[in-house]
């Protein structure tokens, strides 16, 4: 009995998700498979990424199809630019490259200072300190360079909001051209020239580039200009690859040109730090290719960046001195970009123990708090002691543990609140005036969906020193003593943003599939979406009424699983998941594909991200049954639905994120819009707009 007792128990505690599953288009899905030659279900991930037509999808499978403008004529000051350095190269005059300390950051200076060597330039290259001078050039790098006889200061991936630093260079005689591609603030800095997407058109396939997309544009342009190109751009585009994923950019647009070509160039890479740094990771480049490809040939995956080579390079930067990833990344020297790689992977080692002590610490002062996240529907923890460059990693595993939005922060004595605040974005002060000795608060948020982190800042505006940030993740700092005012603030503001239903981790569905569909051959279409990443994410599919038939704790908390349906077996993991140990027998599952090699013997497996009890739906369901309910996107909201029994009718509800719901009884031509009955009004459900979204409904309740 004791053993049932405690099985029953551990079976209880399930990830607490909400899935979101998009409406599939049978008829549009047929039509895109039939005419390209793929699988039903990669067309219906493709017209989930609004690639909806034939056209956009035979560009979006091939994007080297696409004539790309020039970027003379979308970027209006880069003519200006080339024209201040080539002028500057040759009349011999230095060059100073300010950079920043994450992975775009330091990728961009590397690629810029290669190219600028190549083209015969006098160049250095200055980082600020993160934990001492924080994100962006600043006065003293300015007066630095001045002494130093620096004719032309060139920012990579910041300055865009750095408006009194610039202003010095100009006074000081200083050209400046500013390369960055964060948020454009009120006030643009005096520089003589301004390279940023934000500044250009929205349809320019230039739009989504980072940092590190802005310096290699200006690198082409200006070595094509000289006529130097050869034998620059397959390094620049590695660096280029490594920097956009890294960075966690869009593969949208010229992005996903370039990272496509660029992690094919990687595993031949002419790098020597690149080199090392694959060599010390363990990745192991994969055979690319599809079924209409013979010619396959081996490519990095983004994960391989995303998950190996990034952090290695970002972990430098939140901990360690950023020079040994500009020297790893500029040397030619194979035993000096061993030396480095190896100072990479013994520094991420570092970050990973640093991440799981401060991860632990925060779960357990949760758990110690009893802190009631539905009530507060944001979680706010600030601990003495916690390393400020790894605690944004902590924020997004927070994120997905408890599906709240987190701020989190550590204690440091400073006397000015004017200090980084553990993001690279444009920062802003809500008080300038120098603040006396005190206690300071420096954090970083992460965000859900349906909260906007740099929003509910400025809702703390008053409270803050120094923040900045965007939709999904931001920096602040602020006296100890505004914390209790901080976290009531935050709180408030997600009360006006947030259902109780958000506050679960969400799992975007693509498509369901049978177990039979799970073979190589869609494996292998899959690499027809690749790259994917950030606005291309992977295709994520689920499954109905599995069995597990076998399940192991393996590594560090990971559960090894066996699923059986049919007549079809399947091996799974599912990391990180220990806690769920063990699982309920018969399930739902969502999942990725995976491809594993084990005593040379290769098979598909599945990558769990999602689990929840059989949502099997009676259409007979009696008054006494709960409501069924499901969560779903339409036109990229969220929505949610449930079906009730109302006498012998049953009764569909939509509720909207502003808390408004559209009732339809079944067989009946029109229904109620509104916050209450009361109040509602009468619709037509026939017309388009609520007669599609009503399918979509069906759909997430597995009603059609």
């Amino acid at each position: 009995m004791e053993n049932k007792s405690h099985s029953q128990t551990k079976q209880q505690k399930l990830p607490n998700q909400r899935w979101l599953i998009y409406p599939q288009q049978p008829e549009t899905t047929q039509q895109l498979a039939t005419s390209l030659e793929i699988l039903p279900l990669i067309a219906q991930t493709l017209i989930n990424r609004d690639i909806s037509t034939i056209e956009k999808a035979q560009a979006f499978l091939d994007p080297d199809s696409i004539t790309l403008p020039s970027p003379i004529q979308e970027f209006h000051d880069l003519d200006i630019s080339l024209n201040l350095l080539q002028t500057t190269i040759s009349q011999k005059q230095k060059i100073a490259i300010c950079g920043d300390y994450d992975a775009d950051g330091m990728t961009s200076t590397a690629l810029l200072l290669r190219s600028l060597k190549h083209l015969g330039a006098k160049v250095d290259y200055a980082i600020p300190s993160r934990m001492q001078e924080g994100y962006g050039i600043n006065q003293r790098i300015v007066e630095e360079f001045h002494h130093e006889g620096v004719s032309l200061i060139l920012t990579v991936d910041n300055g865009i909001a750095a408006y009194q630093p610039i202003a010095r260079a100009r006074e000081l005689g200083l050209n400046v051209i500013i390369t960055d591609h964060h948020d454009i603030p009120p006030n643009l800095p005096p520089a003589n020239a301004i390279l940023n997407p934000k500044l250009i058109s929205e349809n320019s396939p230039y739009r989504s580039v980072a940092g590190v997309g802005v310096a290699y544009i200006l690198a082409v342009s200006l070595a094509q200009r000289l006529g130097k190109l050869e034998g620059l751009i397959k390094p620049l585009l590695e660096l280029f690859t490594l920097g956009t994923i890294a960075d966690l950019a869009p593969l949208t647009g010229v992005n996903r040109r370039w990272v496509k070509r660029g992690l094919q160039l990687l595993p031949r890479s002419q790098l020597a730090g690149v080199q090392a740094l694959i060599q010390v990771s363990g990745v192991k480049a994969q055979e690319q290719g599809n079924t209409k490809q013979t010619n396959n040939q081996k490519s990095l995956k983004p994960d391989d960046i995303g998950f190996r080579l990034g952090p290695r390079i970002n972990a430098v930067g939140r901990i360690a001195d950023p020079q040994i990833v500009i020297e790893l990344l500029t040397t030619d020297d194979m035993g000096i970009a061993l030396e480095r790689a190896m100072q990479c992977e013994q520094i991420n080692q570092r970050r990973q123990e640093l991440c799981a002590e401060i991860e632990a610490e925060a779960i357990a002062w949760c758990e110690e708090s009893q802190i009631n996240l539905q009530q507060e529907r944001v979680l706010v923890v600030v601990q003495p002691g916690w390393h400020h460059g790894v605690i944004g990693i902590v924020a997004s595993r927070l994120v997905e543990r408890y599906g709240v939005p987190v701020f989190i922060g550590s204690y440091e004595a400073h006397t000015d609140l004017a200090t980084d605040a553990g993001i690279d974005a444009g920062m802003m002060s809500s008080d300038p005036t120098p603040q006396t000795p005190t206690s300071i608060i420096r954090g970083s948020a992460r965000g859900i969906p349906e909260f906007h982190i740099f929003e509910a800042l400025q809702f703390c505006d008053d409270l803050l020193g120094k923040y900045g940030g965007h939709k999904a993740a931001g920096g602040f700092s602020l006296p100890g003593e505004n914390l209790d005012k901080f976290r009531s603030r935050l709180s408030e503001f997600a009360h006006q943003c947030l259902e109780i239903n958000y506050l679960k981790p969400l799992v975007t569905i693509d498509a369901e599939a049978e177990f039979p569909e799970l073979n190589f051959d869609l494996y292998r279409q899959i690499d027809l979406l690749h790259p994917c990443g950030i606005e291309n994410k992977a295709p994520i599919f689920w499954s109905r009424n599995v069995r597990i038939s076998q399940q192991r704790i393996v590594g560090k908390g990971h559960i090894k699983l066996t699923f059986i349906k049919g007549e079809k077996e399947i091996q799974a993991i599912a990391w990180r998941w220990g806690d769920y140990f063990p699982l309920p027998t018969l399930v739902d599952i969502a999942y990725q594909l995976r491809e594993n090699t084990w005593n040379y013997q290769t098979n598909i497996e599945l990558e769990l991200v999602g689990l929840r009890l059989p949502m099997e739906i009676s259409p007979h369901q009696n008054s006494s049954t709960p409501p069924q309910k499901a969560e779903f996107y339409y036109s990229d909201r969220p929505y949610t639905c449930s079906i009730y029994q109302i006498g012998d009718l049953q009764e569909l509800r939509i509720r909207n994120f502003r808390g408004e719901v559209l009732a339809i009884q079944q067989g009946k031509r029109f229904g109620l819009l509104g916050k209450s009955r009361n109040d509602a009004k009468k619709v037509d459900v026939s017309q388009p707009r609520f007669f599609n979204l009503i399918k979509a409904a069906m759909n997430a309740l597995n009603l059609n």
